[in-house]
């Protein structure tokens, strides 16, 4: 089927195309395009137009193009959040109305690296605690999370319990409320293991954000690697003049 010129460039009506067939449900979340020689047919177009019109696509995260695989329809994030908001990811999920719950993997006292003891402004052979777990909205992985707290804000006997967020943990075992974060975010493509355990589609990305955070005090008392799955988060950031 071509395109009805309206007098506007075609690329803006194949990403209109493209789009309305998400829209109506005739292309699936993770539905596979046709290769670019069988749409650009479809379309009535050349393959350089329909190029322009798939890298604004992928600019506005409508679609995913994997190299020597083919391009793919985005899922629409469920989580949406302003990067400058520093909300738990307990209460991201809560906001969404739904359940949040946590896997705990593992959690172990070990010797602070050196990038630990950079970020959490700590001695070298200091100890601190590390936890990985997985974070779920209504039972279905999102988040992969990878914390580490200084042995020196805790008590000495402490014990892990089932609490959902790492800001709840400091506060009820440590009297420690977090003020604010310095965070770094950035995409990667799928990841073997992590994605496995967020159950995360191959064609799918992750949302790596990087975070220390620090008490009322300016301490740093907590470091996080959160790993999102790209198809159910989007962080926006708020810019004003």
């Amino acid at each position: 089927m071509t395109l009805r010129s309206d007098n506007r460039p075609l690329y803006l009506l194949v990403i209109d195309k493209i789009k309305q067939d998400i829209e109506n449900g005739v292309l699936q979340p993770g539905n596979r395009l046709p290769s670019e020689f069988v749409l650009s047919k479809q379309l009535g177009v050349s393959r350089a137009t329909l190029r322009e019109a798939l890298r604004i696509l992928e600019d506005e995260n409508v679609v995913i193009r994997k190299h020597g695989v083919g391009t793919f329809v985005n899922a629409k994030p469920v989580f949406t959040s302003g990067i400058e908001e520093l909300n738990s990811i307990t209460n991201m999920i809560e906001k969404n109305n739904q359940k949040a719950g946590t896997i705990f993997l593992s959690n172990e006292f070990i010797t602070a690296s050196k990038s630990d003891i950079k970020a959490l402004k700590i001695n070298e052979g200091d100890k601190i605690i590390r936890i990985e777990r997985i974070m779920t909205a209504d039972n279905e992985p999102v988040v992969y999370c990878i914390d580490k707290i200084p042995e020196s804000v805790l008590p000495q006997d402490f014990e892990l319990k089932e609490e959902s967020s790492m800001f709840q943990i400091l506060e009820q075992h440590a009297d420690i409320h977090i003020s604010y974060a310095v965070a770094d975010i950035e995409p990667i493509g799928s990841h073997e293991k992590i994605s496995s355990l967020l159950q995360s589609p191959p064609e799918s990305s992750l949302l790596v954000l990087r975070q220390v955070h620090y008490d009322i005090m300016d301490r740093p008392v907590l470091s996080s690697v959160n790993y999102f799955r790209a198809d159910k988060f989007r962080f926006q950031v708020i810019r004003r003049r």
